[in-house]
């Protein structure tokens, strides 16, 4: 028998206020600020948050179909355990902003291009400044329909119309669908075997663009493409690291998207790169198809958390340009980025937080036609001496190369 969508959303807000029938919402004076329960009882003041919770209680993760389908943060360690994504407080009080809304989040889903002749971000004929950049609507502050809520697994869609730089029209339905991975299913994406010392949490984030409308997507024309992006807490500990193949021709990677990063905040080493992400200088970087191992990650020296984030990467298939400017290829881009947040040149900023990104090819798709990009996040905290062996897994490199990367 199928459910209607009503009784679905009505569920969805019922698991959301509560994994536990009569259990009353939690206030913030009750967890210590940095928890993961402290978050949650700060999003439950402002939405019907949907809570993916493990059997055993230990690892969340926080939802909310209000706030475009975000994944807001997880723990590992239940409700008292560390919150692991980036939430702006400030943002929720305040008026919607033109240009941007930075709830924050542990994975967003936007659409790009960002720039270029093609770019979503800006109206045909303007100039691509910051004046004149302004993240569409229904990605940046509107909300999503909950198609359907489980105890791990939940799913969202949107219908959009948008237009590109080129005055090119599309209609699209996005479908996102989100699963809070078990242990098993950790050490099966992962092919590692965590000692029972650490502590996990992994959350799959499916998510699919569909072409509504009744013309082709062509590289004439224009075309979308998905876009994850996981806002997290920095601190004078957090390395970013993004393994590369050394083989590929071309540069490593696209260090100048806000003006070009220091030298003594990126390096290359044996097939890593190694990104500072302190919160205290701002810059992004971006690396294409053909280097990157469809994996990257961080390490948290300072608070011992190791993160991977694994994508969906084509290395034959064109992704898009994204700078800002219409003067370049537009289909020459990257795959994956990362990003470091700092001050502007008038000392305000946004956070501190810093980002790791993957991007879809682009979706020349025909009416009818879908496309999916997949985009995993993972967080172990606990013993170091098991977090090194995921560490050497995943990443290839130990957390000893990762924390004196830049000693």
């Amino acid at each position: 028998m199928q459910l209607s969508a009503k009784y679905l959303f009505l569920a969805g807000v019922m698991m959301a206020c509560s994994c536990n029938p009569g259990k009353q919402e939690s206030s913030v004076k009750d967890f210590k600020k940095g928890s993961f329960g402290y978050d949650l009882a700060f999003l439950q003041k402002r939405d019907s948050v949907i809570v993916l919770e493990s059997s055993d209680g230990s690892a969340k993760a926080i939802i909310s179909p209000k706030y475009q389908g975000k994944v807001f943060t997880s723990t590992a360690d239940g409700d008292t355990g560390k919150s692991f994504g980036w939430i702006n407080y400030k943002a929720f009080d305040a008026k919607i902003d033109p240009h941007m809304n930075a709830y924050g989040g542990e994975d967003r889903l936007w659409l790009g291009p960002e720039g270029s002749k093609f770019a979503l971000f800006f109206k045909p004929g303007t100039k691509m400044e910051f004046a004149n950049w302004h993240t569409p609507a229904a990605f940046d502050h509107e909300g999503w329909k909950l198609a359907n809520a489980g105890d791990k697994e939940v799913s969202f869609s949107k219908d959009m119309q948008l237009q590109n730089y080129a005055s090119t029209n599309f209609k699209l339905r996005i479908e996102r669908n989100i699963s809070l991975l078990d242990r098993a299913d950790i050490q099966k994406a992962l092919d590692v075997q965590p000692d029972s010392s650490v502590k996990a949490v992994g959350i799959k984030t499916d998510n699919s663009i569909v072409n509504t409308g009744d013309t082709d997507w062509t590289k004439q024309t224009g075309a979308p493409c998905l876009w994850n992006l996981d806002m997290f807490n920095p601190s004078p500990g957090v390395v970013i690291v993004i393994p590369y193949n050394e083989n590929a021709s071309g540069k490593v990677a696209t260090t100048d998207y806000f003006g070009q990063i220091p030298p003594d905040r990126v390096i290359y080493k044996n097939g890593h790169l190694f990104f500072k992400a302190d919160g205290k200088s701002r810059g992004k970087l971006g690396m294409p198809a053909s280097r990157t191992k469809a994996i990257a990650g961080s390490y948290d020296a300072i608070n011992n958390v190791l993160t991977v984030a694994v994508f969906d990467v084509e290395s034959k298939a064109t992704y898009l340009n994204q700078e800002w400017t219409p003067d370049k290829d537009p289909m020459i881009g990257d795959a994956v980025n990362s990003y470091n947040d700092g001050p502007l040149a008038d000392g305000t900023q946004m956070g501190p937080f810093y980002e790791i990104e993957s991007v879809s090819p682009g979706a020349f798709l025909k009416p009818g036609e879908k496309l999916t990009h997949q985009h995993c996040i993972f967080h172990f905290t606990g013993d170091k001496a098991g977090l090194n062996k995921i560490a050497l897994k995943t990443l290839g490199v130990s957390l000893s190369e990762i924390k004196l990367a830049f000693k």
